[in-house]
């Protein structure tokens, strides 16, 4: 065998170990799937945005199919923005249904964040295709909802259902604050999402707030 071969069988070797970790990852990500089979359809259910100054709470609701083979599904703030894309498509492509809720800035000034955040993810279940059987939600238990529901702590890297959802939520949220950089420039939304950074700050103090702010969380810096 050459060098270089030698070479070769060593990538493939190395290639084969990953993706083996990998699925073993996957299926203990499927551990409260299997728990909750019996149940039916189930949806998994997570939001993005509650600690930005601007823009809106995304909710996602997801249900997957009971063979989901979609691999490297995380809790989306661990993956990169170029694989949470990726799986974006792929998850859209392969699921069962897909939900999507906002909750705009006016909204979580008129209730608060929490109460928004449910809002949020009760319409992302009203906008599921098909009604499902049980809610794996990550940590929350949502109000006004008649579906079983499982509240799981840090479920969007426990459960491959809430990571999915976690995922959907996040690339939602992102791409639509960068359509908002170019609505309102000089915040920096493209780059920070709405979040608090230095830059954003500084831009809020001078030259105030823009339409989409989020007048509760701002009140400090104006």
């Amino acid at each position: 065998m050459t060098k270089a071969q030698q070479k070769t069988l060593e990538r493939e070797q190395k290639k084969a170990e990953k993706l083996k970790i990998e699925l073993a990852r996957c299926e203990e990500l499927k551990k409260y799937e299997k728990e909750y089979d019996s149940y039916g359809l189930i949806c998994g259910i997570d939001e993005v945005g509650r600690g930005p100054l601007a823009g809106p709470v995304v909710a996602g609701a997801v249900i997957l199919p009971k063979d989901c083979d979609i691999l490297y599904i995380n809790d989306s703030k661990k993956l990169s923005e170029k694989k949470r894309e990726e799986l974006y498509d792929v998850i859209m492509q392969k699921a069962v249904a897909v939900g999507i809720g906002y909750a705009s800035h006016e909204r979580i000034d008129e209730i608060n964040i929490l109460q928004a955040t449910y809002e949020a993810m009760r319409e992302a279940i009203s906008k599921l295709s098909v009604r499902p059987d049980i809610l794996l939600n990550d940590a929350v238990t949502i109000p006004g909802v008649d579906i079983k529901q499982v509240p799981i702590i840090k479920g969007d890297a426990k459960s491959i259902s809430i990571g999915a959802a976690s995922i959907v939520a996040k690339v939602t949220r992102d791409r639509l604050m960068v359509e908002y950089d170019s609505v309102y420039p000089g915040y920096g939304f493209a780059s920070n999402k709405g979040y608090g950074s230095a830059a954003h700050i500084k831009a809020i103090k001078e030259i105030g707030p823009c339409e989409i702010h989020r007048q509760s969380f701002i009140k400090n810096f104006i």
